[in-house]
């Protein structure tokens, strides 16, 4: 990779937004949404097919962590930017106080050198995954690289980089 492309921001691929309480009205919103968005920003990939499946997979999990958590107020807004073989995802949605610890350390447990053996354990032990669970599952199988922003209450803003283009499948 050379200099320019290392100091080359993320340009913006795509944008939707939604009332909260609209999206929380059906479950299905999650797949149809990623399905759009992953056909929308895979035109132009290698292999449009594998990256748009890969792409609406990862993003289906994320939305689905902000529809098991979420609360009616508000709006879900999400933008998916792109720098050479990754795509940037910013989802953001409403977080009352009261879960907010609960993404800072999910999210800090991504990164952390046990986040394998977590993952593994919670998956042969749960019946179904917990949003612990689907954020260890974008940063191992996705290898995904997840933060938190917190910006004014009452949302907050998961920032997903997926290096779709690089994964072997």
């Amino acid at each position: 990779m050379n200099a320019a492309q290392t100091k080359a921001s993320f340009e913006p691929l795509i944008e939707l937004e939604m009332e909260m309480g609209t999206f929380l009205s059906d479950w299905h919103h999650c797949d149809h949404l990623s399905s759009f968005m992953g056909r929308m920003i895979s035109h132009n990939r290698t292999d449009p097919v594998r990256h748009s499946n890969f792409f609406s997979s990862a993003l289906n999990e994320l939305l689905e962590v902000t529809f098991r958590g979420g609360t009616p107020e508000g709006r879900i807004g999400c933008t998916v930017y792109r720098r050479g073989p990754k795509e940037r995802v910013k989802l953001t949605f409403p977080c009352p106080p009261s879960q907010r610890q609960f993404y800072r350390e999910a999210v800090s447990k991504t990164r952390k050198q046990d986040a394998y053996d977590r993952y593994l354990d919670a998956i042969s032990n749960d019946l179904a995954p917990s949003r612990e669970v689907i954020l260890l599952d974008l940063a191992i199988n996705f290898e995904a690289e997840i933060n938190l922003e917190e910006k004014a209450s009452p949302s907050i803003t998961l920032v997903v980089d997926l290096p779709l283009e690089g994964i072997v499948s």
